[in-house]
């Protein structure tokens, strides 16, 4: 199948083609609740880096050489998109290398068997629950096992609801400590739980809020009955993966937080009826090709936004707002007893990137930078489509016009760009 467009943006041309009619036909198959929430966050990315959404305009004010404006335009800043969920996890992580305590993590995955996906695919605020009971099995091992000192370790949760072939699969990735700090406040060492715990207490955290969600139905009871009798394992938990260092921790927890469905090099050509993509198969480790009908495919995508204002990450225990900060500290105290090297370097805060800043690592080059004259470029304009003009560098000298000759010039002006 042969393709007549690039892979960069190939997504958002697949929208652009495809989503109004996608939509008359296929709305119902999602969640009442989310539909507005989906078309908005799909609109909003189709416009995403247009004037459309706004934007900002710079110029070489006074340069012979008469160079183009520069328009850097606005960003629909959602996790659905491409370009913005890449920038809102590397600007997460960096934020989480100042807060993430300096001591081993380990991964951990909890999965939702294939029966139960329907409960939360209707209801998508159940996936918040989720995530409160994957803390309290950390919780409930440690308060049982070491009852005398009172453990407490950290987690970050994440919800994911996408598997690599696009299908609804919600699960929850989880960075725990590999230690916790105890009643005294004195950091421990801690061994790791086992799998058979992580599955059971897993299992059973899931059974019990289907019983909260539907008190007193026969069906849900034979059901939980069955789920019991086909898994008297528990449900599948990973907990494979461990990292030794902070930085590491939260660079790795941050490529699942905001991440699209599938990156844009997964797609191999689209042709305007069909996509052909792929993933590797984490059971054979093998190379799987899917072609599918353009629909099926917008389908697969749509079928992952969250709802607005949906929060995907969860904190608990040390990594919990209030603690936080103290953990910080009783953590770097047994760093530095451990080793006798206190980590100054390590807390410094990060500077957040400008785009410039981004444009320049990105390409090497000043986007703001007159290549006539090679001064910097000045702000002369910003615009957004619900507030119409917010600033121009003229307009002081509008109002000073406005009180001298009692008419509203930068008024008339707004409306006539505007309109």
């Amino acid at each position: 199948m042969a393709s007549k467009y690039k892979k960069r943006g190939i997504i958002k041309q697949i929208l652009k083609d495809h989503f109004d009619g996608f939509w008359y036909l296929n709305d119902y198959r999602f969640p009442k609740e989310m539909q507005k929430d989906i078309q908005e966050t799909v609109q909003k990315a189709i416009r995403c880096g247009t004037k459309d959404l706004g934007y900002a305009k710079y110029e070489c004010l006074g340069c012979e050489g008469n160079p183009k404006p520069v328009f850097v335009c606005f960003t629909c800043k959602s996790r659905f998109c491409h370009g913005c969920g890449k920038k809102y996890t590397d600007d997460w992580t960096e934020k989480q290398i100042e807060r993430i305590l300096d001591v081993p993590h380990r991964h951990t995955v909890f999965t939702v068997p294939q029966e139960m996906r329907k409960f939360f695919f209707d209801d998508r605020k159940k996936l918040t629950e989720l995530s409160k009971e994957v803390a309290n099995v950390f919780k409930y091992w440690y308060k049982n096992k070491y009852k005398k000192r009172e453990l407490e370790v950290g987690v970050i949760t994440v919800i994911h609801t996408f598997g690599r072939d696009l299908n609804f699969n919600p699960h929850v990735h989880a960075l725990v400590t590999e230690g916790a700090i105890d009643k005294h406040h004195e950091w421990v060492k801690v061994e790791y739980i086992p799998y058979s715990f992580l599955r059971r207490a897993w299992q059973k955290l899931l059974m019990d809020l289907l019983k909260k969600w539907f008190p007193n139905d026969p069906k849900v009871k034979r059901f939980i009955d069955h789920m019991y009798r086909k898994y008297p394992h528990g449900f599948y938990v990973n907990a494979e993966q461990r990292m030794k260092n902070a930085k590491g921790a939260a660079k790795y927890i941050g490529r699942y937080l905001a991440r699209p469905a599938i990156a844009e090099y997964r797609i191999v050509s689209y042709d305007g009826e069909r996509v052909h993509f792929w993933y590797e198969d984490h059971r054979t480790g093998k190379r799987v090709d899917e072609i599918i009908p353009v629909y099926r495919f917008i389908y697969l995508l749509l079928q992952h936004i969250p709802p607005k204002h949906f929060r995907m990450v969860g904190r608990y225990g040390l990594y919990s707002r209030q603690k936080n900060q103290q953990s910080q500290k009783i953590v770097d105290l047994w760093n530095f007893m451990a080793t006798r090297q206190l980590k100054l370097s390590f807390r410094q805060v990060s500077k957040k990137k400008k785009y410039r800043d981004r444009m320049i690592e990105a390409f090497g080059k000043d986007p703001f930078l007159c290549p006539h004259c090679k001064c910097q470029m000045e702000l002369v304009e910003i615009y957004h489509p619900d507030y119409g003009f917010l600033y121009h560098y003229m307009e002081d000298f509008w109002k000073a016009e406005e009180k001298r000759w009692g008419i509203k010039i930068y008024e008339r002006k707004r409306k006539t760009k505007t309109g």
